[in-house]
Order: structure tokens, then sequence, then C-alpha cells
């Protein structure tokens, strides 16, 4: 599919939606401090865009690092919700500490108008990748249904 085919968020009616945004939050951190917001600000137009059009809450999706499937608290977007806020002008970025599941689907359809939340790390799955190495160079493959099952999991947050 070319580029001219797709949609962008500028021919959306927000109004009233929970939109759900991938984004590209994968930034160098050192000791859990980010060293560069660069991807951060480049992400504020379209944040703000949402925002603005009245959209009932924006939730946001990104991996950071290669944890491989596993939670590996370094590769934590934690501290980027924190970051993001600062960048928002302190309005309050709801973090949630999965990116899938009842909690999370709850938190965001329970969530104020106007809201801004953002999933953890959505590489903490090993459903993101489609499979992951250990130690030893084994390769583990996702099963199908449960990639189907993550990405449905992950789609239901949006409208």
């Amino acid at each position: 599919m070319s580029l001219s085919n797709k949609l962008s968020i500028t021919d959306l009616d927000l109004k009233g939606k929970r939109v759900l945004i991938r984004v590209d939050f994968n930034v160098p951190m050192k000791d859990g401090a980010i060293t560069n917001p660069a991807r951060i600000v480049a992400a504020l137009p379209t944040i703000k865009y949402a925002l603005d059009n009245e959209a009932k809450v924006v939730v946001l999706m990104s991996h950071l690092g290669r944890p491989d499937g596993k939670v590996v608290e370094k590769y934590s977007l934690k501290p980027v919700a924190t970051e993001l806020s600062k960048q928002l002008d302190n309005k309050p970025v709801q973090f949630l500490n999965d990116c899938v599941g009842s909690d999370v689907e709850q938190a965001v359809n329970s969530a104020e108008s106007g809201s801004v939340i953002l999933l953890e790390n959505l590489r903490f799955h090993i459903e993101e990748e489609g499979s992951v190495k250990d130690k030893d160079g084994k390769k583990t493959k996702a099963a199908e249904a449960d990639v189907k099952q993550f990405r449905e999991g992950l789609t239901a947050l949006g409208d």
C-alpha cells in the first residue's frame, strides 16, 4: 500500500474517541534517566493535535530496548511518562504497568476526558516481536494464537 492511501490523524474525527497511537519512545537512557528526549518531543505535535481535537483519551504505546519478551526494569517506560508530562507543560500522564489485559482496558475505559495514558513497554511481551532468543541463542517463537490475542488486546484500547 502506498503512503498516499493512508489516512493522517488530521483526516479523522477524534472527538470523544479513545485514540491509540504507536509512538517511538525508544529513547537513550543512563541510570534510569533520559539523556535525549528528542523522540518524545517529535511525538508532541500528534499528541497535542489529538488533545486539541477533543479525544476522550490518548493512549500511547511504544517499545524501549530489547528485553526479549521479559519484564526488565531498566527497559521500563515509566521514566518516559515523567518526561512526557514535563514536555506537555506538566499535564498528568498516567503510566500503566502493562500494555494489555483487563486492568489496562479498565484503566483506559474509565479515564477522564482529555487524559494521556502511556502503556508499559510492548516488548515485555514475546508476542510483540514474534520470537526471542535465550542466553544460549535458542529461538523461541510466540504462538500465532497468542500474537493474535495480543494484537486484539491492543486494538481494543482505541476506537
